[in-house]
């Protein structure tokens, strides 16, 4: 069958660098049994769908063996597929078919971090201390309680006391003991892991906590920082990505991680040219986040300053300007997202409501304007907002542990079809395991397609515009002031306006190509165009 995609030029083997990346959340994209959980074959017969909207790959969460404390991030086998989600042969006919559509496949793997299900941690409670098992993890005497200071991610103390009182690091849930990685045993099995899927078709890899794997070898206190909480190894939220002051984190960033990435680094050229893999490294500086993609490591970072960043023209300016500077020694091209299943929905970061999807429909169109590739989280083509997922319904381990609110509210299944729940998400009529809002039924794939101002009509739009000009407008991005409530560049032929500000204003000269919203000779609050 004729592949339905073909966005990249010929004979790139680099297909990533300017690619558009749609993040599957296997649980919540589409279910092909009834039980309520998305799986692997419900994604293969949504597959047209992305085609259609016009990415060029899909990256799809954990779908390996798992007891799923963690939804899938907590892995028991690395080599199989979780029976909630299918099986092997499953994952080889979803590969087959996206490469039939034109699209790549990339796969997330998870390194820092197993099950305690898995056999290695089974085997090391068995072997007891001093055993070959538990030096594959971070096993620690510790009589008189914790060996160090350090936090879960997901709250708490970072260690859990087995019977025999050895004391195992866990930098997120208990259930997922982290492995050390100074055993040669550790970079030898993932190693073997890679190939075990790029043998299978994949076409690049998106690594968990990739900041993560090494720690201090002292395991040291970690020094405290104002608030009295040691930090939870998440970015600052300062626009360029640059603390005023650095935080103390002897668990994260290592210098030694990057060792790991230049084996990496030789195995996937081993696979072929076109394998990638992208990092979700969370990092405090600009610098730091640029060492994971050398030429010799990974090769790409997610960036996550354009999802921290204010509404304002200043601060998307700031961004670019920083994330630009950050690559270019490197040789790599950037990376932009808005939204992921860790973080609120951008349509609620940005208000909710009328102005808060105009927001998001005009930083998508800017984000897909600029160089480098840009990352897609499942839902956002159809405007969905974050949900406020019922006390009983929440299944977060982070709301589990804390009972904090945690990130259900944008992992709702997305709804396909009909009038309600569950949306043509599945088969039958029950909720899917987190419920989905009444109010959806106007937002589903079916009601969105035939409308040609909606959301939906709105990303493909901007996805096919985009194709004219993302490998050939080039990698220079030239800010342009039209005022400080404005966020203007060039690249190449194409000028791009974004109004964050109150009041309409003058568009440059040139041809409107596009626009996230009604424009005439102004541009209105809270939209954004681009002009040739």
């Amino acid at each position: 069958m004729a592949a339905l995609n073909d966005p990249i030029p010929a004979g790139r083997d680099d297909w990533w660098r300017h690619a558009v990346i749609y993040q599957v959340y296997v649980r919540s994209f589409a279910d092909s049994d009834g039980d309520g959980v998305g799986d692997l074959p419900g994604i293969t017969s949504r597959l047209p769908h992305l085609a259609e909207l016009g990415v060029d790959a899909l990256w799809i969460t954990p779908f390996y063996t798992s007891p799923q404390h963690d939804h899938g991030y907590d892995v028991a086998d690395y080599r199989d597929v979780d029976p909630l989600f299918g099986q092997l042969s499953d994952a080889d006919a979803l590969i087959a078919r996206a490469h039939e559509l034109g699209l790549r496949v990339v796969v997330d793997l998870v390194p820092n971090h197993t099950s305690d299900e898995h056999e290695w941690f089974r085997a090391a409670l068995a072997a007891g201390p001093g055993s070959p098992g538990r030096a594959r993890y971070m096993f620690r005497d510790s009589p008189d309680g914790p060996p160090n200071n350090w936090q879960s991610v997901f709250g708490g103390p970072a260690w859990t006391q087995v019977d025999d009182g050895q004391w195992y690091l866990h930098l997120f849930d208990s259930t997922q003991p982290d492995l050390d990685w100074r055993n040669p045993e550790v970079p030898a099995m993932f190693e073997d892991v890679l190939r075990f899927w790029l043998d299978r078709g994949v076409d690049g890899f998106r690594v968990d906590v990739a900041h993560g794997l090494f720690k201090e070898a002292s395991l040291r206190d970690q020094v405290v920082g104002e608030g009295g909480r040691a930090s939870s190894g998440q970015v600052n939220t300062d626009h360029s990505m640059v603390s005023r002051e650095l935080k103390d984190e002897p668990m994260w960033d290592q210098p030694e991680v990057h060792d790991v990435y230049r084996a990496w680094h030789r195995v996937l050229d081993e696979a072929g040219p076109d394998r990638m893999a992208v990092a979700e490294a969370w990092t405090q500086t600009p610098e730091s986040m640029a060492a994971f993609v050398r030429p010799d490591e990974l090769d790409q970072a997610f960036n996550f300053a354009w999802l921290l960043a204010d509404w304002s023209a200043e601060g998307f300016a700031e961004v670019i300007t920083s994330t630009l500077a950050a690559v270019e020694p490197v040789g790599a091209s950037p990376t932009w997202v808005l939204s992921n299943h860790d973080v609120v929905r951008h349509v609620t970061r940005y208000g909710g409501g009328e102005q808060g999807l105009a927001r998001g429909r005009a930083a998508t169109m800017t984000m897909l304007a600029l160089p480098g590739s840009s990352y897609l989280y499942q839902g956002e083509e159809l405007g969905l907002e974050q949900v406020d997922v019922a006390p009983e319904h929440r299944q977060d381990p982070s709301y589990l542990r804390t009972g904090e609110v945690g990130r259900d509210g944008c992992r709702v299944p997305i709804p396909w079809g009909g009038t309600e729940a569950p949306y043509a998400f599945g088969p039958g009529s029950a909720q899917p395991w987190i419920p989905q809002p009444a109010e959806w039924a106007e937002l589903t794939v079916e009601a969105q397609a035939s409308d040609p101002d909606s959301t939906l009509a709105f990303y493909r739009d901007a996805l096919r515009a985009r194709r004219e000009f993302a490998w050939t407008a080039g990698d220079d991005v030239e800010l342009v002031d039209l005022g400080a409530e404005v966020l203007a560049f060039r690249r190449g032929p194409l000028t791009v306006v974004l109004n964050c500000g109150d009041t309409a204003v003058e568009l440059p000269e040139g041809e409107v190509l596009l626009a996230s919203g009604p424009v005439d000779d102004k541009l209105p609050p809270d939209t954004a165009a681009w002009l040739r």
